[in-house]
């Protein structure tokens, strides 16, 4: 299997998925669940602190799978399969800590009472991850084995290449652990030996409203580093735009209310520092920018007509769409396409 010809990036007439359906090979053991199960954990958690400081996360797909690689076979030989339900059980732990914490904060700022509820917010956060992978079990088909070639899917298909590399004898943990060595020495010397600020500032006395600032935490560099030059460029751009144009902005024109509040501050805007500024009306300004990006973008691109309408999902003569033809990667729960981040996977051709 090693030193089988493959190709992620295939067209559909000649793409072959990497582990025949007619093989039989290790796929979900105790020791994948076990390392995934722990991965999840630790992925979740690094995904809600930083997804509450930074506002957003990264998939910790390729990392887990890195990992996975490495600890199976300090363990002992391993399958691709095996790492395949690592990085794909480890993986939806962080997807679902990311839909927590870009839920759960907004029916707090709605006025639920979810502050002190920890059942509530865990029974909210498991029927999530089931509807998930319910919602998945019927769409697997269509939007991967179906779309291959269509959707791209490439954070999937480099985590497939990844896997690929790893069953060929490839190793990149080396890459990880340095990674977490230099951001170790990094946060000890910036938080122990306060040999610098976490976030440098300047607030200019000529530039009412307006403040410098910048978050030099190594949880921001990392993910700066991850998202790339283009997208960190539009977040550098909207900081620009927030703290340099629109605040002063607000502040120069504040000034005519006097020492009246304007909804929904509660204190005159004269009197507010650029943290205040920030809180009370460009936050809410950023929200609500989100929602109507979200709401142009499906009116202007309306349902793709290739969607095929849902009730024929159900139709087919088995219940899961496939007859009487069961193989292993035609299976609905099967791992190289339904739960967790294996859907961009069976994209990439695991």
């Amino acid at each position: 299997m090693a030193n089988r010809q493959w190709s992620s990036t295939a067209p559909p007439a000649e793409f072959k998925p990497y582990v025949e359906a007619e093989e039989s090979v290790a796929e979900f053991s105790l020791r994948a669940v076990i390392l995934g199960s722990l991965f999840g954990i630790l992925f979740g958690a690094v995904s809600v602190y930083v997804g509450l400081r930074a506002g957003l996360t990264v998939s910790a797909s390729i990392p887990i799978a890195v990992l996975s690689i490495s600890i199976l076979r300090a363990f002992g030989r391993s399958t691709i399969l095996e790492n395949n339900i690592v990085q794909t059980t480890g993986s939806a732990g962080e997807s679902v800590a990311a839909g927590v914490i870009f839920s759960i904060p907004a029916l707090i700022f709605l006025g639920f009472s979810l502050n002190t509820e920890y059942w509530r917010i865990f029974f909210l956060a498991l029927m999530g991850g089931w509807l998930g992978v319910l919602f998945m079990i019927p769409l697997r088909r269509q939007l991967i084995v179906k779309e291959h070639g269509n959707l791209t899917f490439p954070e999937g298909t480099a985590c497939a290449d990844v896997l690929v590399a790893g069953e060929r004898g490839g190793s990149f943990a080396g890459r990880v652990f340095w990674g977490l060595g230099l951001g170790g020495v990094y946060t000890f010397c910036m938080n122990t030996f306060q040999a610098w600020t976490s976030q440098p500032e300047s607030r200019p006395s000529w530039f009412p409203g307006a403040s410098f600032r910048a978050n030099i935490t190594s949880e921001y560099l990392g993910v700066g580093y991850i998202i790339g030059p283009r997208v960190a460029g539009i977040l550098f751009a909207g900081g620009i735009v927030s703290w340099l144009l629109i605040m002063p902005a607000i502040k120069f024109f504040g000034q005519l209310s006097g020492h009246t509040a304007i909804y929904p501050g509660t204190i005159p805007i004269p009197d507010m520092t650029p943290d205040q500024l920030w809180r009370t009306y460009i936050r809410p300004m950023g929200a609500g920018a989100v929602a109507a990006v979200h709401v142009l973008c499906a009116a202007s691109e309306g349902i793709s007509p290739d969607v095929q309408p849902v009730h024929r999902w159900w139709s087919l003569r088995h219940p899961c769409g496939y007859g009487d033809s069961f193989k292993r990667n035609h299976r609905p729960e099967d791992q190289n396409g339904c739960l967790g981040n294996a859907v961009p996977l069976r994209a990439g051709g695991v």
